[in-house]
């Protein structure tokens, strides 16, 4: 999907009244990637609406997120899809599935099974800056092995 096209798409649902439906495929086609088929995913806790980490998805990722309900993302290191969870068994069971008014970028509210982090930690946001005190706290209790 070109860019331009995507835009006019995002446009023009913005005059679209609430509770419009759209079909699922049709918005999964015109998602604007970037231009390595990538876009950013935030996981956030379904029941607190603490923001859980970031990643990248891609279309066939989000094919298998939303056929299995389990968080998948494509890992930019290894260049394959991964499941949050499949090593550790800290997944992310998916509640709600959102895209942003551009169609580049998706918030994904989860419930969360373990820490988020694999440095065992809830939120991979756990660097915290004290801008009073001109320095960043880490926050939040670590287990490496946990993730």
């Amino acid at each position: 999907m070109s860019e331009s096209n995507s835009r006019q798409f995002f446009k023009a649902v913005e005059l679209e009244p609430n509770d419009t439906a759209l079909a699922l495929a049709d918005v999964l086609d015109k998602l604007a990637f970037d231009q390595r088929g990538l876009m950013p995913a935030v996981a956030q806790d379904a029941h607190t609406g603490q923001v859980l980490m970031l990643a990248w998805v891609n279309r066939e990722s989000l094919g298998v997120t939303l056929e299995t309900g389990n968080m998948t993302y494509w890992s930019r290191s290894r260049q394959t899809l991964w499941t949050k969870g499949e090593t550790s068994g800290h997944v992310q069971k998916v509640v709600s599935m959102s895209f942003d008014c551009d169609g580049d970028a998706l918030l994904c509210q989860v419930e969360q099974q373990g820490s988020a982090c694999h440095t065992g930690r809830e939120s991979c946001f756990y660097l915290q800056v004290d801008n009073e005190k001109n320095r960043v706290v880490i926050a939040g209790d670590a287990n490496p092995t946990s993730s």
